[in-house]
């Protein structure tokens, strides 16, 4: 195997293919990139761990075409480190060379038999605009949990119904729910497949640059894979396996007291006032006509309270968030103007967001947050 291509094409594919790439992987093999060179010219990175893969085609200058298995970490720190001229990349008996300018590396090679295959991308469900996914998943995943032992809840739920894509993710203590428009390859599309939320992250990320973005779900005996591909990169997913809480029916139906309040202004204040908050210390907020005024802090400890204008409709009303969850979901709203909407004081509040002060919300993007209950 002997080739050549550009250092800033072969970074950026390495880079990209080892980004998974397992701290300790049950065999060593799976701490490799694999390297495929077609006599056609094409270059195929690809890595797997048994649960995530990854797999990049680039342009190279193929003079040999062969495959080798090399430590990704290893070959993506060489190649970001290399000068700005062509990489030449081939067999040496059992090492890789890499060659660039006056730079020369050998490593060793790992047995590319014991690799093991790559799943085959499932067949395309659709596609949608990669900065809106990258978006919608950037809102959604504030609300996924990060406790392995409940992996149900470390996922996010992807609803596919017709040209309508909604992701749904919870911890528990909040819940979020975003819905948008994608491009299905059939109008009758009706798909759910639960994605763990970091993979969906990741994938919004490195691929939400690349324009539009397919999705494929695989049906055979049951969704069980997801594939996301844009821009010759690819990459395949394990699905969460078991059935998702139905927390959809948490979002009230008619909420009599709603609150309006400058976005911005609400996340400064919080901010302040928090700052005497002690961990797991709520932040109230008390709502009355024309102002809101945020409370932290009581008894002996540093106390902290700001009041700042908000519309309120119906009856006064005061509740506790968590300041952090708070701050969430505000950061993940992105209208000047928030509403929130309110049933009781102890039960989950809605959050959306809004153009202007008055009118109605924009209900695309919904934030639920569940108070914390105080004294007094």
């Amino acid at each position: 195997m002997k080739f050549r291509v550009e250092r800033d094409v072969l970074a950026d594919a390495v880079t990209w293919t080892a980004r998974s790439l397992p701290t300790r992987p049950p065999v060593p093999v799976l701490a490799g990139v694999r390297l495929e060179a077609e006599g056609d010219g094409s270059l195929h990175l690809s890595s797997f761990d048994y649960e995530v893969s990854a797999r990049a085609t680039v342009a190279a200058e193929v003079s040999d075409a062969g495959v080798v298995l090399v430590s990704g970490r290893l070959l993506a720190e060489i190649s970001r480190s290399l000068p700005d001229q062509p990489v030449d990349i081939g067999i040496d008996g059992t090492k890789v060379t890499v060659v660039c300018g006056a730079s020369r590396f050998s490593l060793l090679t790992m047995p590319v038999e014991e690799y093991p295959n790559l799943p085959s991308m499932p067949t395309a469900t659709g596609t949608v605009d990669g900065d809106i996914l990258t978006h919608a998943v950037a809102q959604v995943t504030v609300a996924a949990s990060r406790d392995d032992t409940l992996p149900l809840l470390t996922g996010v739920r992807v609803e596919m119904e017709g040209e309508k894509l909604t992701l749904l993710a919870t911890d528990r203590y909040r819940l979020a729910l975003r819905e948008l428009v994608w491009h299905p390859v059939s109008p009758s599309v009706s798909q759910v497949a639960l994605v763990r939320a970091r993979t969906l992250t990741d994938v919004a990320k490195t691929l939400g640059s690349s324009g539009e973005v397919t999705v494929a779900l695989s049906e055979t005996g049951g969704v069980d894979l997801i594939g996301f591909e844009a821009a010759g990169r690819r990459t395949t997913s394990l699905l969460v396996d078991g059935d998702y809480p139905p927390v959809r029916k948490l979002f009230p139906d008619e909420t009599p007291i709603h609150a309006v309040v400058d976005r911005q202004h609400l996340v400064d204040a919080t901010k302040r006032v928090a700052l005497v908050a002690d961990r797991n210390t709520p932040v109230r907020l008390s709502f009355s006509e024309g102002q809101l005024q945020l409370d932290a802090g009581q008894g002996d400890d540093a106390q902290a309270s700001e009041a700042i204008e908000a519309t309120l409709v119906g009856e006064d009303i005061s509740v506790a968030f968590n300041p952090g969850y708070l701050l969430d979901g505000l950061g993940a709203i992105d209208t000047p103007f928030v509403r929130l909407a309110f049933t009781h004081p102890t039960k989950p509040v809605e959050f959306t967001g809004q153009a202007e002060e008055s009118g109605d919300d924009i209900r695309d993007y919904r934030y639920l947050l569940v108070p914390i209950r105080f004294a007094g």
